[in-house]
C-alpha cells in the first residue's frame, strides 16, 4: 500500500522540471539559500557520526588517562580527586594489552601452521579443484586450435623443469 502512495518534494518536481528544460522557478533561488533540505538527502551518515563521537571519546579518554597516570597523588588531592585506580594498572593495563595482542598473532600463526599439510603430503599437490590438462586434436592447425583451458602443470613437468641437468 505504501507503493501506492508517493509523495513529491518541489526539490523532485524542480528536478524533474529542469530536464525537461522548462523556465527558472523563483522556489528554486530560495531552496538552495535557505539550505532546509529534504529528509533523508542531507545530514551526516550515522559511520561519520560514529567516527566523530568514536575520535573525540579517544581524545576525552587520552586525557583523563595522562592525567591519572602523570599527576602526582597531591595535586589530585588539592583539587579534590581522592578515588581513583592505583597507579599501578597505569603500566600494567597497556603491557597486558600489548602482551594478549602479540599471543594472539602467535597463536593465529601457529593455528595455520597446523592446519597446512606438510610438503611431502599428497594433499599439497592434487586436491578437489585440481584440473589435468585438456589434449586437442593435433591435426589441426595453429591458428584454428582453440585456447587451452587453465590447468595444473603435473609434478613430473615441473620436477623435469626444476632440476634436470644443465647442459
Amino acid at each position: 500500500m505504501e507503493d501506492q502512495m508517493s509523495f513529491n518534494s518541489p526539490r523532485r518536481t524542480l528536478s524533474y522540471s529542469r530536464n525537461r528544460g522548462a523556465t527558472f522557478s523563483v522556489f528554486e533561488a530560495d531552496n538552495k539559500a535557505s539550505s532546509v533540505g529534504v529528509s533523508g538527502e542531507h545530514g551526516p551518515n550515522p559511520s561519520e557520526v560514529y567516527g566523530f563521537v568514536g575520535a573525540i571519546s579517544t581524545v576525552v579518554a587520552t586525557v583523563i588517562f595522562m592525567v591519572w597516570a602523570y599527576v602526582p597523588d597531591p595535586w589530585l588531592h588539592s583539587i579534590g580527586i581522592f578515588y581513583y585506580p592505583s597507579k599501578y594498572w597505569a603500566l600494567a593495563l597497556p603491557t597486558y594489552a600489548m602482551v594478549t595482542i602479540v599471543t594472539m598473532f602467535l597463536f593465529y600463526i601457529g593455528l595455520n601452521f597446523m592446519s597446512t599439510p606438510p610438503p611431502t603430503s599428497l594433499n599439497s599437490i592434487y586436491d578437489e579443484n585440481s584440473k589435468d590438462p585438456v589434449c586437442f586434436d593435433p591435426a589441426l592447425v595453429e591458428d584454428d586450435r582453440p585456447i587451452e583451458p587453465y590447468s595444473d602443470i603435473g609434478i613430473d613437468q615441473i620436477n623435469e623443469l626444476m632440476f634436470k641437468e644443465w647442459k
